[in-house]
């Protein structure tokens, strides 16, 4: 680990070094390259300038047990357990910073919400949710991009895509796919019953155009008029766009522009990313059953989280994590659940990385 930690530190002088030369500030995109890659360094290199300086004190200290006075000694002994402890807490973190990062992390995402079983009481709930990420994404000063939806006469949603632009948004929402359920008692209820239904999350990094080629003769393209709930396009003009990709079977439509132009556009992005999620799954199925769970993500089926509104209680099955905190998660306050969840998959894949190393060592 060291090895590597003294190679980090010897690119991050290397780098600052480049950015003080006028031939590199003058290539832009040079600079900006060097630049991202001295602020992912410079975390790595703050922590260890802290780990060095901590054993330097331990060192220290260790000298003061050589005092013939005894209060000394023992001042020293009590300095000694607490820099230890911060050395160990440090180098945890070192090892933390050093576990490969998702290549996707930093990406906008594409994110897709479907009502499941439960009838209009689901689509209420999706409808909820949209609201719920919306929020999240306001907080974040993130852009939230509707690319499709479907809305039912009650004021629910059959279906949303949206886009999220903002730097770190796979990051934070990767953990969202699956299945969310949720127990309430439906205004339509007139019994006071609780009615359980459920909704599914599907989140996409946006995929670029290099990590995806798409064939123009692979698709099919149709257009259409239209649906919804009025508007001056709607049942006018052949704006809506579906998108087939043949060879996969995959179908995108998109209807929300009254430019046909632009909703194939917004088509295409879906579809884009579709296809890199498809990718990706594909890899993540040919690795071990350890590595899919290191990952975490990749099984959208299994139910992940249940929203409870007569306790007010979320709980995130994954990780046995109750919150009762209903009402401010569903205003967008996600930090506390995205941060559990981040932990838990930094500290399992970093438990798979330790006991892949013993086995090599």
């Amino acid at each position: 680990m060291f090895d590597k930690l003294k190679g980090i530190e010897e690119r991050f002088y290397e780098i600052e070094t480049l950015l003080s030369n006028p031939e590199i500030v003058k290539d832009q995109e040079a600079y900006q390259k060097h630049i991202r890659e001295h602020a992912e360094l410079n975390k790595v290199v703050l922590v260890l300038k802290k780990y060095k300086q901590a054993v330097g004190d331990i060192e220290e200290s260790q000298e003061l047990l050589r005092d013939g006075d005894p209060e000394i000694k023992d001042l020293a002994r009590d300095e000694i357990a607490s820099l230890t402890a911060e050395k160990d807490k440090l180098e945890a973190e070192l090892k933390t910073l050093l576990l490969p990062k998702d290549p996707n992390d930093e990406k906008n995402v594409i994110i897709e919400i479907r009502a499941g079983t439960g009838g209009e009481e689901a689509a209420l709930f999706a409808g909820d949710l949209y609201r719920m990420y919306s929020r999240f994404a306001e907080n974040r000063n993130w852009k939230m991009e509707v690319m499709n939806h479907h809305p039912t006469g009650v004021g629910g949603l059959k279906e949303i895509i949206a886009m999220v632009h903002g730097k770190g948004a796979y990051s934070a929402l990767k953990f969202e796919s699956g299945t969310h359920r949720v127990q309430r008692v439906p205004t339509t209820e007139a019994q006071g019953r609780i009615h359980t239904s459920a909704v599914t999350v599907a989140v996409l990094p946006e995929a670029e155009d290099v990590e995806v080629h798409i064939d123009p003769a692979e698709l099919k393209v149709d257009v259409y008029r239209s649906t919804g709930p009025g508007g001056q396009s709607v049942n006018t003009t052949d704006s809506a766009v579906r998108i087939t990709h043949l060879p996969t079977g995959l179908v995108v439509t998109c209807q929300d522009e009254k430019s046909q132009l632009k909703n194939k556009n917004k088509a295409l992005k879906v579809l884009r990313a579709r296809l890199l999620d498809k990718v990706i799954r594909e890899q993540n199925e040919k690795r071990s059953e350890e590595r899919k769970n290191q990952i975490g993500d990749g099984d959208r089926s299994g139910r992940i989280r249940t929203y409870n509104f007569p306790q007010g209680r979320v709980t995130d099955h994954r990780i046995g994590l109750t919150l009762y905190k209903l009402e401010s998660i569903l205003q967008g306050d996600l930090t506390e659940l995205i941060d559990q969840l981040s932990t838990f998959y930094q500290a399992q894949t970093l438990q798979n990385a330790e006991s892949a190393q013993a086995q090599t060592s």
